[in-house]
């Protein structure tokens, strides 16, 4: 056999494999796919390429992805048998086990990530049988339950609390998914981290790396927690709460902000305007949370080589403006309600980060204090601008 006959079958193994291959460059995005996979998702190899591996899972997929799946594997350099669903072209999905590893050169540096895709068809269909199961052995308590109620309430009380257990059902679901996804996996890594320092029992140069990595975990489920109470107190018809201060100073708030996000992102420019005539009546802490999300949205999703610009502006009755504005791919106009609906920030940005709960809470935090959040897009820029009437 020839060298080029070894090469063509070398390649050809690769493309026709009996699973998928994929490899990600250092920053996330693939740069390389195999036949097969393509043919399992109905997707051409130009649509693919370029994407990152979350683009290509649903939601809850991602939302597996941004919080154990790529921890992990920055902390270990690989994992194995990491159950995904993947989206096909139709918009199907497709249930597949996933095992990654990082290749790095001699100094550590990543040159390259591979994955290895199985379809899990089978397995997670008999897991989806389970699940159904045992959500309509529920369902028949449940309407059991109901017809038990039935008897003891006219029909107009019934429907109130059919719908009034649809909402809380609803809400439920969405915490689940939360505590499920989110809180967990925060929490694994940070087991993994501990074991792994608790078994060395020594400083390593990989030490500061994992310190980091649950110092961020640590974070990011505080965070998850606040936007979950502040979800639970508005769908449950509480509200955003607020304690109103006229005292304090907005632009020494705004600047607090902004010297927290440029500390963790050195390396972006961040200019400011204000134009302050007077004091304003809010809540400084809520107004500094609204802000915080602007601002982070603006870093993560913003071109990393263009300012990002805060406008603040009080007029002299009393009516603030607020604006953050960052260069990079403009949102399309039916996509911009989704912004502010919590769990819908993936559907509306591939890059998304998260539950998007941030703007939805944002959104809360300026509808207590009487105003909105207008977002404007084009091929420029994309700006946020919270508008305040004089209180």
């Amino acid at each position: 056999m020839s060298d080029g006959e070894l090469i063509e079958d070398l390649e050809d193994l690769f493309e026709n494999a009996p699973c998928g291959y994929l490899s990600m460059w250092p920053d996330g995005r693939i740069a390389k796919v195999n036949a097969t996979l393509c043919d399992w998702l109905g997707r051409p190899r130009e649509a693919i390429l370029g994407k990152r591996l979350r683009d290509l899972l649903n939601v809850a997929g991602s939302i597996f992805y941004e919080t154990h799946f790529a921890p992990m594997l920055r902390m270990q350099g690989y994992f194995h048998e990491v159950a995904l669903d993947m989206v096909r072209a139709d918009g199907s999905i497709m249930p597949v086990l996933a095992n990654a590893a990082e290749r790095r050169d001699t100094s550590g540096e990543l040159l390259f990530t591979r994955l290895t895709l199985f379809k899990a068809t089978e397995r997670r269909q008999y897991e989806r049988d389970l699940v159904e199961a045992r959500a309509a052995e529920r369902d028949a308590r449940r309407q059991l339950e109901d017809m038990v109620m039935s008897l003891q309430a006219g029909m107009a009380e019934q429907v109130a609390i059919v719908m009034e257990e649809k909402h809380n059902s609803e809400l439920k679901e969405q915490f689940v998914a939360v505590l499920g996804h989110d809180l967990r996996n925060p929490l694994a890594a940070i087991d993994a981290g501990l074991g792994k320092i608790l078994r060395d029992q020594q400083w390593t140069d990989r030490t500061p790396v994992i310190l980091n990595l649950m110092k961020n975990s640590v974070s990011r489920m505080s965070a998850l927690i606040d936007n979950v109470l502040d979800l639970a107190r508005s769908r449950l018809g509480g509200g955003i709460l607020l304690n109103r201060d006229e005292a304090r100073s907005l632009q020494s708030t705004l600047e607090m902000v902004i010297a927290e996000i440029q500390a963790a992102n050195p390396d972006r420019t961040i200019s400011t305007r204000f134009q302050i005539a007077r004091t304003v009546r809010i809540d400084h802490d809520r107004i500094a949370q609204l802000f915080s999300n602007l601002l982070g949205n603006a870093v993560t999703h913003g071109a990393p080589d263009k300012d990002i610009a805060v406008d603040c502006t009080v007029d002299d009755a009393g009516n603030l403006s607020l604006s953050v504005a960052n260069a990079g791919d403009p949102i399309p106009q039916e996509m911009v309600p989704l912004l502010f609906q919590p769990f819908h920030r993936g559907q509306v940005r591939s890059n998304a980060h998260g539950l998007g709960l941030g703007l939805y809470i944002a959104s809360e935090i300026a509808q207590a204090h009487g105003g909105r959040i207008d977002v404007e897009s084009d091929q420029n820029e994309i700006r946020f601008i919270l508008r305040l009437p004089a209180q």
